[in-house]
């Protein structure tokens, strides 16, 4: 029973007239009343970072009737961080997205992660709003690419000795090419994911690692040749 106060009790009731209800929101290719958790439906992406700012997470939820049917954690910049993810992995999948910003995620990263993707699927922000039907539940993982690895760079540089590429796109970075200015032209890397994937399948590392190098930019015209983590 709601209870009011005396004030409330003693006023003159006022009839309400005018209410449309909810505004529709583009979810999947159709315009939704959304009135209850199991109207939301979407595919999205979600970044999220922990009070000391050490790491960060992003978040992808397929979202099918309010229920999560997908989850692909992705963090960077701590440790435990890594570890965490594989617990939220547990989770998820299964909750509705409210019982999911009310679930504790172990890490504030995930958390805040889940915060901010909440926000864009309940407004009719989601990456696939205006996708017939969304996108299948597997999705997620084309985010990752061949050998299923996130998308990481990592990069390093200081005043004296310049910047140092470690991991790009396209890989672990095994050697710089520089101009005779000392500056980087081109790069070489190895993609772990296919090499990885190639050795898994039967070939000898070595011919993995050959077959997953690559070269560019203007790196065979280098001058000169560096390790990012040695020299």
């Amino acid at each position: 029973m709601i209870a009011y106060s005396q004030k409330v009790e003693d006023m003159t009731c006022v009839a309400q007239e005018v209410h449309h209800g909810a505004a529709p929101i583009p979810e999947e290719g159709q315009w939704v009343k959304s009135r209850e958790v199991k109207d939301i439906s979407g595919l999205t992406h979600g970044v999220g970072w922990c009070a000391p700012q050490q790491g960060a997470c992003k978040l992808t939820l397929n979202v099918k009737d309010g229920i999560i049917q997908e989850a692909l954690i992705e963090t960077i910049g701590c440790s435990g961080m890594t570890h965490s993810a594989a617990m939220a992995a547990e989770i998820l999948p299964g909750l509705t997205v409210l019982e999911a910003l009310n679930t504790d995620l172990v890490c504030d990263a995930i958390n805040t992660a889940m915060r901010e993707l909440f926000l864009q699927i309940a407004y009719g922000r989601s990456q696939t709003a205006f996708s017939d039907n969304g996108l299948p539940v597997g999705a997620g993982l084309d985010d990752l690419g061949k050998g299923l690895r996130s998308q990481v760079g990592t990069m390093y540089s200081t005043l004296k000795k310049g910047p140092r590429y470690l991991e790009m796109t396209e890989g672990y970075v095994l050697r710089l090419g520089l101009d005779k200015e000392g500056r980087v032209i081109g790069y070489e890397t190895v993609n772990l994911g296919t090499m990885m994937q190639d050795i898994r399948r039967g070939a000898k590392p070595e011919d993995a690692l050959k077959k997953a190098t690559a070269q560019k930019g203007r790196f065979a015209e280098a001058e000169k040749y560096i390790d990012p983590r040695e020299e």
